[in-house]
């Protein structure tokens, strides 16, 4: 499995402190069933600095730290991109990793607040798109506007913005409404991908296979596969297995 979505690197955000809390994650990861993942600390300027210049080697430390301790995960760089006026200058400076490619777009992992969905966020995936990157909307199914009106979700899907969903938001260890957004989500054939969201060991551990098995119970295995193979496997480059 792919997982497109995590914060497992030390020290770079709310994810693991230390380096050693972050092998204690990918070891987790790699029992689990996942091959790769895509880093994606945040970036939400005032709270979280983060761009490609302190991201990078961090990644680099990570990395090494894994083929030192013959960890068989691979890693690469992404960053979850909080909605701010900063991203206006930031994405044109190149200072903003992004995630891979979709039908011929970069895709750029983007948050938006947990409690509503910002006006102009429209205007925002417009000039997104004018700089040939696709949004995918990280984990909308804990939104609370779109947990109360799924609907909130339809311009998004129409403007053919990706969408993420959170595996313990399926399996309904993020309470009973994201469970049934995240339901309706996948019944409605919006979902892309299936994403960990990892912080912790305890709490929000990078485990994808109870996910997938809860996602393969609402619309068959085959379309589940999809959402940690399949559509990871192209947004990354790398060979599906």
């Amino acid at each position: 499995m792919i997982d497109l979505h995590n914060h497992i690197l030390p020290g770079i955000d709310d994810g693991p402190a230390t380096l050693q809390e972050s092998l204690e994650l990918a070891v987790i990861a790699v029992n689990d069933g996942i091959r790769h993942m895509v880093v994606t600390p945040h970036i939400h300027p005032g709270r979280y600095d983060n761009e490609i210049a302190t991201i990078k080697p961090v990644l680099k430390t990570l990395q090494q730290a894994l083929a030192d301790n013959k960890i068989p995960l691979s890693i690469s760089m992404g960053a979850e991109i909080r909605i701010s006026t900063e991203m206006l200058s930031m994405i044109p400076a190149g200072k903003i990793p992004l995630i891979g490619q979709w039908e011929g777009k970069k895709v750029l992992l983007l948050e938006l607040p947990h409690s509503h969905i910002l006006p102009g966020t429209d205007k925002l995936i417009g000039w997104l798109k004018k700089y040939n990157i696709m949004p995918m909307i990280a984990h909308p199914e804990r939104n609370k506007e779109i947990m109360q009106s799924f609907d909130k979700l339809i311009p998004f899907i129409e403007s053919g913005c990706l969408i993420q969903l959170t595996a313990m938001s399926v399996t309904g260890e993020f309470g009973y409404r994201a469970k049934q957004c995240a339901t309706h989500i996948l019944q409605q054939g919006w979902a892309t991908i299936l994403a960990t969201d990892a912080h912790n060991r305890l709490h929000r551990p990078p485990v994808l296979s109870k996910g997938l098995q809860a996602a393969a119970e609402i619309i068959g295995k085959n379309e589940a596969n999809k959402l940690v193979f399949d559509n990871p496997a192209i947004i990354t480059g790398l060979p599906h297995k």
